[in-house]
């Protein structure tokens, strides 16, 4: 992290401010681990699957208050809070994603939302009271334990547990909150 923190996000900041650019707003950055240093794959200004699905269970304030305050520029007033709990976030997957993926596939085994893991519902739809495929990304478990090896374990162990064909399961990794 302090690789990331030192090549990346820091450089990134001080070139927007270098550049007169005033930004307010989600910077995501997509990286990649290449021998044990970080290297941008993109920047996003915004949050999709699966960031969001990792970060948002652990924000403990109320987000329409972060965002009033980016707006009214007094987020340096605000303590932002988040749960101390590691996350971790397992993409299913329909086969075939990204590509020509498969839909209408029944999914079993989705279990109801605890204190420490939610499914979220990204390609699925309700059919006659059963659970369908609908999308490249099916489902985002997201777990949240101690430390980042229990929550990625929790995830795995509910992703098996789920049934649907799924053909790869992505990891993303939660981290500490940052002003």
């Amino acid at each position: 992290m302090k690789k990331v923190e030192d090549r990346v996000v820091r450089p990134t900041v001080a070139g927007l401010a270098a550049e007169g650019i005033i930004y307010n707003g989600f910077i995501f950055f997509g990286l990649i681990n290449v021998e044990g240093e970080p290297f941008v794959i993109e920047y996003n200004c915004r949050m999709g699957d699966p960031e969001t699905e990792v970060v948002m269970p652990r924000l403990q304030n109320d987000l329409l208050e972060l965002f009033t305050a980016v707006k009214e520029q007094s987020l340096d007033k605000i303590t932002v809070s988040e749960d101390p709990r590691a996350a971790a976030t397992m993409m299913l997957v329909s086969g075939g994603y990204p590509e020509a993926y498969e839909k209408g596939k029944e999914i079993t085994g989705i279990p109801a939302p605890t204190a420490d893991q939610i499914v979220f519902h990204a390609g699925t739809k309700a059919d006659g009271g059963k659970t369908l495929t609908n999308g490249g990304r099916v489902l985002a478990i997201t777990s949240l334990a101690s430390d980042l090896q229990q929550a990625l374990a929790h995830s795995r162990e509910t992703a098996e547990s789920i049934s649907f064909g799924a053909s790869i399961i992505v990891a993303t990794l939660g981290m500490n909150f940052n002003k």
